[in-house]
């Protein structure tokens, strides 16, 4: 097991869960065996980024775009979700873990949105990490939602254009008092970001590996934060100016 240091993880890490279809298809085996051992691997990262201290972890779990897949598909996907739901609840409990969901939750099917409600309604004192599931989510969509919601209250008069900035922008946003990511993880070899958190990752550290989700081991996450904490992170400054300041590689 590689060795971390404990204060150098991220606070906010993300991760685009890729690569359970293909893990399947490389078997023989239906998609949906894919997408139940990827679900194996998301209890694993949720524990483990519970247990080292990482504040919060967000899930890029089913876009807006996976809407369109076979509709068998897309069934099946919302009985896995509301199933691994109700049965890490218990779990989040005991970890003290809090839920949290972003995207357009009023395209979920009724009974997947009553079972995500219940989770957030028992996890809501939790003050551990906040687990954040991007359900039914896309960049752009967010970005549009949030530029209609200003619209309406400058409207209204509770807005003013001159009172615009990027952190009130930003708390327009789904994820509106959660700080943006440090580090977002993209497993199958993919080298992009696919309409996730489009504003959040402006300075982001990026990771991609080969490894398809349901084979992502507790061996590569520590790997990956290995790699987070080899980084120096400027924000736009000069690595002289970071020295100078005696900032820590990821301040």
């Amino acid at each position: 097991m590689v060795q971390l240091d404990p204060h150098k993880l991220p606070v906010h890490l993300a991760v685009i869960m890729d690569g359970n279809g293909r893990w399947a298809q490389q078997r023989m085996l239906k998609r949906i065996v894919g997408h139940q051992r990827g679900a194996e691997t998301v209890k694993m990262v949720v524990e483990q980024s519970s247990l080292l201290g990482i504040k919060y972890l967000t899930l890029f779990a089913f876009s807006s775009e996976n809407w369109s897949r076979p509709m068998l598909e897309v069934r099946a996907l919302m009985t896995l979700l509301k199933k691994y739901i109700r049965q890490e609840t218990a779990r989040m409990m005991r970890k003290n873990i809090r839920y949290n969901v972003i995207g357009n939750r009023s395209d979920l099917p009724p009974d997947v949105n009553e079972t995500l409600d219940e989770a957030i309604r028992k996890t809501a004192g939790n003050d551990g990490m906040v687990l954040t599931l991007a359900l039914s989510y896309g960049g752009r969509q967010e970005l549009c939602r949030a530029a209609v919601r200003m619209a309406e209250d400058a409207a209204s008069g509770t807005l003013s254009i001159g009172a615009i900035t990027p952190e009130l922008f930003g708390s327009y946003l789904d994820t509106g008092g959660l700080p943006d990511p440090d580090f977002l993880i993209r497993t199958s070899g993919e080298m992009r970001i696919s309409n996730f958190l489009l504003w959040q990752l402006a300075y982001t550290e990026l990771y991609f590996t080969e490894t398809n989700w349901p084979d992502f081991t507790i061996n590569e996450l520590h790997k990956a934060l290995v790699d987070f904490q080899s980084r120096q992170r400027r924000f736009g400054k000069t690595s002289d100016q970071i020295l100078q300041r005696g900032d820590l590689s990821n301040d």
